[in-house]
């Protein structure tokens, strides 16, 4: 157990370069994950079922203890990264089945990733796992009414079938490892230290498998899906900043939104373009799944060097206030 546990912390450390690294060898062997194919599914559940595992009812204290930055947060997720896919999209003339992954990409929810990255960054913690919880249990409806308005043009959308596909991928997994981990918690305790291994070996011959499929297409179209996934990473993260600067919310609260808002749950972005539209489809998320995990950790990193000011001018209040009422 110690070994995997060591093995678990160098995939999470190195998790951007393993997805690199995976990418291009299933570019140039691509037989060695095309088999995977049929198991995207499968294997993003076993991702949710580790984040059912790992989740707590504490996560939702934020939501009733400070809800406004929560619902913003969710509402900048849900609005200003599909708005934003819809416009790149537009603006890059995109071929219609690229225009309708890139949309998909932008209505999916919040990638787990994004908790370590705002953690990194200094960034409020508590409210991005609320974040990344609370878009993803709203998922089921808000990525199928986001898909029927803005991507009808392009491809049709059976928003019924897309609903089921994702309750059963995202919503039934979260839901048994939420169970199991209420009725086993010292099972699933000393087990935690390895799921984030699983989670990562899952989401890597997912990004094989789909790189894999796509080989030609990474060729003739590669460069543009490549420029379309940069765009929307930078907007998202740039508005989601914007957005809370511009509704007063503090520092921390600023990091968090940035980063949920800009990474994107790119694993159920594969599964769905796949199983509703075509593997040219799940290319942009293919692609997020790479650009992501390198943008966010530069952006932690940078964050992470300098303090949240006015976290600590609060501290330093609240503690002067305490010191008044003992004397």
């Amino acid at each position: 157990m110690n070994l995997l546990s060591k093995v678990s912390e160098f995939a999470g450390k190195y998790f951007a370069v393993l997805v690199v690294s995976v990418a291009l060898i299933a570019f140039f062997v691509p037989e060695l994950f095309t088999g995977f194919g049929g198991y995207i599914t499968i294997l993003l559940g076993i991702v949710m079922f580790g984040m059912g595992l790992t989740l707590k009812p504490v996560d939702f204290k934020i939501v009733a203890k400070r809800p406004i930055p929560v619902v913003i947060g969710v509402l900048a997720q849900f609005v200003v990264m599909p708005l934003v896919a819809f416009a790149i999209a537009f603006a890059l003339n995109l071929p219609p089945e690229l225009a309708a992954g890139l949309v998909l990409l932008g209505s999916v929810p919040g990638g787990t990733a994004s908790n370590v990255m705002v953690y990194l960054a200094k960034g409020n913690l508590a409210l991005s796992v609320a974040m990344t919880s609370l878009s993803t249990l709203l998922a089921p409806i808000a990525t199928p009414l986001l898909l029927l308005l803005l991507v009808g043009q392009w491809m049709p959308v059976d928003a019924a079938a897309m609903f089921m596909s994702i309750f059963q991928v995202i919503i039934i997994p979260i839901v048994l490892g939420f169970i199991i981990q209420r009725v086993a918690p010292k099972a699933v305790e000393a087990s935690l230290s390895v799921i984030p291994l699983i989670s990562v070996a899952a989401i890597l011959i997912i990004v094989g498998a789909v790189t894999g499929a796509n080989g030609a297409n990474v060729v003739t179209a590669g460069w543009i899906v490549f420029v379309a996934v940069l765009l929307h990473n930078g907007f998202g993260l740039l508005l989601g900043y914007l957005v809370a600067l511009g509704l007063g919310l503090k520092e921390d609260d600023r990091r968090a939104i940035s980063l949920e808002v800009g990474m994107q749950n790119s694993g159920l972005g594969v599964a769905l373009a796949t199983a509703h539209f075509s593997p040219l489809a799940a290319l942009p998320s293919a692609w997020a799944a790479i650009w992501h995990n390198i943008t966010g950790p530069l952006l932690a990193s940078i964050w992470s060097k300098k303090p949240v000011v006015e976290k600590e001018e609060e501290e330093k209040e609240e503690g002067m206030e305490r010191a008044v009422v003992n004397r």
